[in-house]
């Protein structure tokens, strides 16, 4: 009958393993050929065999790839002789020896030499007999050995419990084929259709996939029924074995399959974006990588660059690593390294641009055109970091800008105000939700240069808190020693930042730390004289609030007087930004009458302001003469500049000399107090007051105003001399004013804020100012303008004072 048989994985040789292959042959089926027949004394060349056990009656393929078993295959064949198949212990082994193989084999007929396409030769070996090997006569050029045959027991035609295993091992065999899936239904048909049951059991013990020891333990047994007993459990084994992996199979085959479906439709994405010019994600990087060429960045930035753009290349577009990536990647490339714009170095030009934007500031502006001036000589310098303080309004924010266009750089601005998480400055780790780069960084960005004019504005407002201290992250930005290597967390790269001009704004110094007052160089920036404001007024506001309002400039003309009653009637400030207020108060109120078609008067004079800006909101501060006895006019400075400040003083009958204190003093205002009353006490006999008076006296002080806090050390010794006066009923000198700190020994105390002093006092109408000898350098730095039309008076004891401030009039209320 024609037999088909199936063959899984025999090699020799090389270890090449063979396909799947239907063996046509026209051999019967049956265990032992009655025409076979062998010399049993002669000797017979042997075969070894890797993978594959031979047994009796059955055919099967084997890939040959050794030069010796080629050429014993060969001649063999020419001569029809018949050879010894013998299974390897180890497959690995290329020359195995008799030790090395498994003595039971089977004698086999090479039917036929087939050459494969892949350059190498399959023999088809049919089995004939069982045989064990006694002894090797030759290795060379093939291994030779003596034989002996072993001769096939058989079950009588009446055992029925052989019959049965039979049976049973047909089924379980077929049943085993079907759950491959993908065998031919030819091998199951030939299966069912072998008669003999003893060739049955050589069969399916030979092809179906059992281990190889296993195989040879069958080849072993002499007993069929013993046999059959073994491939029974063995197919029964490997049955479950294939229903566990089928079911396995099947649970996963969903998945692989949607997999297999978005893989798919992946690729024809990928295809259609490639026929487009690539993927997004290759595109973003192939761009990339050209605006890293134009990059001006250092060889260590570059290497940094390279390798975080190849790490973008292996993640997923759809990983949430990518996006994470992509964004920092997008940072490093848009930041300006080393890229600078060019410094306007024409002094005359950037001193005319900063005065025609703001009046007065000489002192910035002096230092700005200084740094120029080196830059200019030396072609490289550092920028440097100014920090102007100063009451608001006086324009330290607004010179930021006006610098930055008169150097002709980049300017940003950052606001410090409330900032309490040190992140803002130095940046997020990456490796966050949401990171990202601090502010100095983020700014720096938006700048598009290296070298612009940074505003850091409010920088005495800076806070801390349990996210950190944003003023100690700030020591390295102001730093002109640290800054060229400034780290961002984010950015996990040092920037250089030492050619950005930082200029910080503050209104008072007491709340900025040593350190960082330490790296700035301090510019005060104090409040304008009334004349100032005018000139300011003229200049600036009231053209650009016309403007601002699309008013003409014809339609309407503002004069200086009208301009001076804004400033004393309606603003109370050291700068100009509540005089720019009304002044725009006047050009809504001039528009609305416009748009009404109302008649409008070509000048607004001071009378008329009542139409635009209601009543006076405040009464200018004025002397009020030197009638009563006690009352001392005093110098005090507020964050919107200085005033004069009155301190009244009276006795009443008592005893001990009670001392009380009213009008919202501070607990330093009212040491100031107790000080100047027990240095009366002490030399109460040199001052000519009576110690009578001082026994039966309570004194009370008042400062009026009673609903505006006061504190500070600088009325001390206003009080002083205001209680010499009550004592004394001595008249206090004309038009004079005075500030300044006393000591218990009464020695006078420099204090500040000197300059806003002086424009309140001559404001007021004040023609003396009495001051601490330690405050002459202050006067020295003072304008002409400033001080003209004021007698200073110098002094280092409290009795000084009292010889210039107290007349011998004595006094008649």
């Amino acid at each position: 009958m024609k037999l088909y048989s199936e063959t899984n994985y025999y090699e020799t040789g090389d270890g090449s393993q063979s396909i799947v292959l239907p063996i046509i042959t026209d051999i019967d089926d049956v265990v032992e050929d009655s025409n076979f027949s062998i010399d049993a004394d002669a000797t017979i060349p042997i075969l070894p065999l890797k993978n594959a056990v031979l047994f009796p009656g059955v055919t099967i393929p084997v890939n040959i790839t050794r030069k010796k078993s080629m050429r014993l295959v060969r001649e063999a064949f020419q001569k029809t002789e018949y050879i010894g198949a013998l299974t390897q212990k180890d497959a690995n082994l290329d020359e195995p020896g008799l030790a090395d193989m498994h003595p039971r084999g089977s004698i086999a007929q090479i039917v036929r030499i087939l050459e494969m396409p892949d350059q190498t030769s399959t023999v088809i070996l049919h089995g004939k007999k069982r045989f064990d090997v006694k002894k090797i006569v030759r290795n060379s050029p093939y291994m030779t050995a003596k034989f002996k045959l072993i001769d096939e027991s058989y079950a009588p035609k009446e055992d029925l419990e052989f019959y049965t295993l039979v049976g049973a091992i047909r089924d379980s065999a077929s049943n085993m084929l079907r759950m491959f899936g993908d065998i031919p239904l030819d091998i199951i048909f030939t299966i069912k259709n072998i008669s003999d049951p003893h060739y049955l059991l050589n069969f399916i013990a030979c092809n179906f996939p059992i281990n190889v020891e296993e195989k040879i333990t069958m080849l072993n047994i002499d007993n069929p029924k013993e046999r059959g007993q073994m491939l029974l459990r063995t197919l029964s084994h490997e049955t479950q074995l294939v229903e566990i992996r089928t079911t396995i199979q099947n649970k996963a085959r969903k998945d692989i399959n949607q997999q297999q479906r978005e893989y798919f439709l992946q690729q024809q994405l990928k295809t259609i974006q490639n026929e487009l010019g690539g993927t997004a994600q290759e595109q973003d990087v192939e761009e990339m990588r050209k605006k890293a060429k134009k990059k001006k960045w250092n060889k260590n930035v570059a290497a940094i660059f390279e390798k975080e753009l190849k790490k973008l290349e292996q993640l997923n577009a759809q990983s949430p690593d990518y996006s994470v990536q992509m964004q920092y990647m997008q940072t490093i490339i848009s930041l300006p390294w080393n890229e600078y714009t060019q410094d306007n170095l024409n002094l005359k030009n950037v001193q005319t641009e900063l005065d025609n934007d703001h009046y007065g500031l000489e002192k910035v502006k002096e230092r700005i055109i200084e740094h120029l001036a080196v830059l200019k000589l030396k072609g490289d310098l550092k920028s440097p970091i100014l920090c102007l303080y100063g009451p608001p309004g006086v324009g330290k924010t607004s010179l930021g800008k006006s610098v930055a266009n008169a150097l002709k750089r980049k300017y940003v601005r950052i606001s410090l105000g409330g900032l309490h998480d040190e992140a803002e400055i130095r940046g997020h780790r990456k490796t966050y939700i949401g990171a990202m780069p601090g502010r100095i960084i983020q700014s720096l960005k938006k700048a598009g240069s290296s070298n612009p004019v940074f505003i850091l504005d409010e920088i005495d407002k800076v806070g801390n808190d349990f996210k950190g201290d944003p003023a100690s992250a700030l020591l390295e930005v102001l730093d002109p020693e640290q800054n060229s290597a400034f780290h961002d967390n984010y950015l996990d790269i040092d920037f250089d930042l030492s050619h950005v001009m930082f200029i910080a704004t503050a209104n008072t110094l007491n709340n900025i730390s040593q350190p960082l007052l330490d790296r700035m160089e301090l510019i005060e920036v104090s409040g304008y004289l009334l004349e100032e404001k005018i000139e300011i007024a003229c200049s600036y506001l009231i053209p650009k609030e016309l403007e601002n309002h699309g008013i003409p400039p014809a339609t309407i003309e503002i004069p200086r007087e009208t301009i001076q009653r804004i400033i004393e009637s309606y603003t109370r400030e050291s700068g100009v930004r509540e005089l720019d207020k009304k002044i725009a108060k006047i050009m809504r109120r001039l528009a609305l009458k416009i748009g009404s078609e109302e008649k409008i008067l070509p000048v607004l004079l001071p009378e008329n302001l009542n139409t635009y800006l209601g009543i006076p909101e405040y009464t200018n501060d004025k002397y009020e003469g030197n009638s009563y006895a006690g009352v001392v006019t005093g110098l005090a400075w507020t964050a919107v500049g200085g005033e004069i400040l009155y301190v009244e003083s009276s006795l009443s009958n008592g005893k001990d000399t009670k001392l009380t204190l009213t009008g919202n003093l501070g607990d330093v205002m009212k040491e100031s107090a107790i000080l100047a009353l027990e240095y009366i006490k002490a030399h109460a006999e040199k001052l000519g007051i009576k110690n009578e008076l001082l026994e039966n006296r309570n004194v009370h002080i008042h400062v009026p105003e009673g609903a505006i806090p006061k504190d500070g050390p600088s009325a001390g010794i206003t009080m002083a001399t205001s209680l010499v006066s009550t004592f004394l009923q001595r008249k206090v000198k004309k038009h004079l004013a005075m500030t300044g700190e006393i000591t218990l020994r009464g020695k006078v105390l420099p204090v500040g804020g000197i300059k806003e002093k002086i424009l309140a006092a001559k404001r007021a109408g004040i023609k003396e100012i009495i001051l601490s000898e330690e405050n002459r350098k202050d006067i020295g730095e003072i304008k002409d303008i400033y001080i003209k039309g004021l007698k200073f008076h110098y002094v280092n004891d409290i009795r000084e004072v009292l010889d210039i401030a107290l007349l011998k009039e004595k006094a008649t209320k």
